[in-house]
C-alpha cells in the first residue's frame, strides 16, 4: 500500500510539472551563424541542453549570416539569444555604422575566441594580403562579422575593399566550395577552432592561411583594443606551420528586456553544463568565470550578474 501511494505522489508531481511547463512555454530562438561554423555546432549544443534543463524552454536554433545579423534580430525580438564577434557588439551597443541607433544588446558572457582565416589554396601566387589587389575574394555572408573584419584588414592593407577586389559575399560552406571548385582565389572568415567546414576542405586539397599578425597593432589602434595578435596551429588544417593571426572575443548576448530569471538561468546552463556544449564543439570548454565577465563595451544583462555574484560567493 504504501509503494502505491509513493507512485501514485511521483505521478501527480511528474503531471504537475508537465502541466507548468506547459503552462509558461519558453521559446528560444538561437540566432547563430552559417552551417559548418562553430556559432551553429555551438548553438546546437545550447538547443540540446536548454531542452533538458530549461524547464518550459522551446529551442529554435537559425542559421544566420553570423554577428551583424544577430545583434539585430536580438534588439529587434526576432531572436532570444544570439552569438557575435566584440567588435561587431561594439558597433551595436554604440549605435555606430552599420547600425543606425543604438541598439538594445547587454551580453551574457564572453565565450571564447575567434580566429580570423584567411584561406587560399596552397599553390596561390596571394602570399600576403595587397596580394588580393586584382582577385575574386569572399569577404563572407553579408552582414556578418567576417565582413567587418575583412573590410577593415583590406582598408588597412591599402585595397579598397568594394574596388580594389572582386567581392563575393558567402558564407563559409559556399566560400570553401567556390575556392576548391577555382570560381574565387581567397576567402575570408572569422570562427572558432576547428571551423569544420575549413577541416573538411584541407582534408580534399592543400590550403594555405595567410599571416595577418602585421595587421593586430594598426586595427588595434584604428577600431580600440578588441584586437589581438593569435597562432593557428599547423594541426589544426594540416598546414606546413603556425600561422599568425588575429584573435577576436565572442559574447553571447540577449535582448536588454530579457526577464532576470531567464538570462539568470541561461548564464547557469553554460557553465552547469559546459562539458555538454564542449560535445557540440570543443570551444565550449574555454568559458571561464574569470573571463566571461569581460564583455565590454557590453554591460552585462543584471541576470548574469546576479549568477556571478552566486558564483563567487560560493568559491
Amino acid at each position: 500500500m504504501r509503494w502505491v501511494t509513493v507512485s501514485v505522489v511521483a505521478v501527480l508531481l511528474f503531471v504537475a510539472a508537465c502541466g507548468e511547463r506547459a503552462a509558461h512555454p519558453w521559446r528560444l530562438v538561437i540566432a547563430t551563424g552559417g552551417q559548418g561554423a562553430v556559432y551553429y555546432a555551438y548553438g546546437e549544443g545550447l538547443a540540446r541542453v536548454a531542452r533538458a534543463h530549461l524547464p518550459g524552454a522551446e529551442p529554435e536554433v537559425v542559421a544566420t549570416a553570423a554577428s551583424v545579423e544577430n545583434l539585430r534580430l536580438v534588439a529587434e525580438g526576432r531572436a532570444d539569444v544570439a552569438f557575435t564577434l566584440a567588435d561587431s557588439a561594439a558597433l551595436a551597443y554604440e549605435g555606430r555604422p552599420p547600425f543606425t541607433a543604438r541598439e538594445p544588446v547587454v551580453a551574457l558572457a564572453r565565450l571564447y575566441e575567434n580566429y580570423t582565416h584567411l584561406v587560399v589554396a596552397a599553390d596561390s601566387s596571394i602570399h600576403r594580403l595587397p596580394d588580393l589587389r586584382g582577385r575574386v575574394v569572399s569577404m563572407g555572408a553579408a552582414g556578418s562579422g567576417t565582413e567587418l573584419i575583412a573590410t577593415r584588414l583590406l582598408t588597412a592593407a591599402g585595397v579598397d575593399p568594394e574596388k580594389g577586389v572582386h567581392v563575393r559575399r558567402l558564407q563559409v560552406a559556399d566560400s570553401a566550395a567556390a575556392l576548391r571548385g577555382g570560381h574565387i582565389d581567397a576567402f575570408f572568415f572569422s570562427g572558432g577552432l576547428p571551423t569544420g567546414t575549413i577541416a573538411e576542405l584541407a582534408h580534399v586539397m592543400p590550403i594555405r592561411l595567410i599571416d595577418l599578425g602585421d595587421y593586430v597593432e594598426p586595427l588595434g589602434k584604428r577600431y580600440r583594443a578588441f584586437y589581438e595578435e593569435r597562432s593557428i596551429p599547423a594541426s589544426t588544417y594540416e598546414l606546413s606551420g603556425p600561422v599568425r593571426t588575429i584573435g577576436v572575443p565572442n559574447y553571447l548576448v540577449v535582448n536588454a528586456s530579457m526577464p532576470a530569471d531567464r538570462a539568470y538561468a541561461l548564464t547557469r546552463m553554460l557553465f552547469e553544463q559546459r562539458d555538454a556544449l564542449a560535445r557540440a564543439h570543443p570551444e565550449a570548454l574555454h568559458l571561464n568565470l574569470r573571463a566571461a565577465i569581460s564583455t565590454n563595451p557590453l554591460p552585462l544583462h543584471p541576470g548574469a550578474i546576479r549568477y556571478y555574484r552566486e558564483s563567487k560567493r560560493q568559491s
